[in-house]
């Protein structure tokens, strides 16, 4: 009698639905999605609208062909960052999928549904492993702040070339007054540059370089003042989110930014140290061919992490006696100096990596 209940309430339990792998090719006004099965068969594709109902359209489209629990999207950092976002919230595994390679498109074609069913193999395969961004915390304001901020620097070093050079070909007793001046006076100088008195075709020149040496100036002094106010921004996010990363010899809260935004809100994506030592560029490469064997460096990865670990390593190499006396005993074994760089640099990693994980590990109270 039992077992008749058990075989018969078995019966009436809905089947198990199917697992599936969603693939997304991402664009400004429209995203095209595809839904593989497990075994690459394809279930559909479709497009929807790049908004926030358009995303919802299309993860119930999605699950009508059965369980979404991994997406690979294209361009999670700008094009697909909203759509990233969202299937994170979902409880979706996003990873990071890149172009397919010309050969792939030489053969198969290239279309927006073969690049989506694209992604979705790349997921599938396993040739996908970078898990997306979540884009939903104190790292990706950092992103924003240090994107301003990096802009202003650019646009004052442009004004600075500017104004030098406006003053190359200026009247010789202006050029003779200003040059020499340090930067600092230099610009607060022209910013009070007044319209020199007379007429004339002269007098018009001299006026209009007045004017340009002026607004030139002006324009420093309000890049200056925006870069200032984005560093401290930037510095008191690092102190209040990370301070234990400021802990440590030659590590700034520029380098310390930077590091944080390569990791994203979310750097449990990273599984161990040594993935974030291939994203930042310094894990070595096995370069061998026949008899010999050999590492090179890496080339890939995220320049800027890689450039902040490098000022990391110099300003250790200046200051700090543990890597001083690590250089002498490597030197001493026949290593190179780019060898001990090398090493140097994918130890930061590693400490900064160990600093990170734990408290992002730990639960908010």
């Amino acid at each position: 009698m039992t077992t008749r209940q058990r075989s018969t309430s078995s019966s009436t339990d809905p089947p198990a639905r199917k697992e599936v792998v969603l693939g997304v090719d991402t664009h400004g006004e429209v995203h095209v999605a595809a839904v593989i099965s497990p075994l690459g068969k394809i279930l559909g594709s479709e497009s929807f609208p790049a908004t926030a109902a358009g995303y919802r359209q299309l993860l119930v489209w999605a699950r009508k062909r059965g369980t979404v629990r991994r997406a690979g999207v294209e361009g999670t950092g700008t094009f697909g960052a909203g759509l990233s976002r969202y299937l994170l919230a979902q409880q979706i595994q996003v990873y990071e999928v890149n172009r397919p390679d010309r050969s792939a498109r030489r053969l198969l074609g290239k279309s927006d549904p073969l690049d989506a069913q694209a992604a979705a193999r790349a997921v599938l395969s396993g040739r996908a492993r970078a898990r997306a961004k979540s884009g939903d915390g104190p790292v990706h304001s950092a992103r924003l702040f240090k994107l301003a901020k990096d802009s202003a620097v650019k646009a004052r070093t442009q004004a600075i070339n500017q104004l030098k050079a406006v003053l190359v070909i200026a009247d010789p007793a202006l050029r003779e007054q200003l040059s020499s001046l340090g930067n600092a006076e230099l610009f607060r100088t022209c910013a009070r540059l007044g319209s020199p008195d007379g007429g004339g075709d002269e007098d018009a020149v001299t006026q209009a370089t007045h004017l340009t040496l002026r607004m030139l100036a002006e324009r420093i002094e309000q890049l200056t003042a925006q870069i200032d106010e984005l560093n401290q921004r930037l510095t008191r996010l690092v102190e209040r989110h990370a301070p234990q990363l400021l802990e440590p010899v030659g590590i700034g809260p520029d380098s310390a930014v930077t590091l944080l935004i390569t990791m994203g809100d979310n750097p449990d994506r990273l599984n161990t140290e040594a993935s974030f030592a291939a994203l930042c560029g310094v894990s070595p490469i096995e370069y061998s061919s026949g008899r010999r064997s050999t590492r090179r460096l890496n080339h890939g990865g995220d320049r800027q992490a890689n450039a902040a670990l490098h000022r990391i390593v110099f300003t250790r190499l200046r200051h700090d006696p543990r890597t001083q006396a690590y250089y002498e005993r490597r030197t001493q074994e026949g290593k190179t100096r780019r060898e001990i760089i090398r090493c140097l640099k994918r130890y930061a990693a590693r400490e900064v990596f160990n600093l990170v994980r734990p408290v992002a590990r730990t639960p908010a109270l």
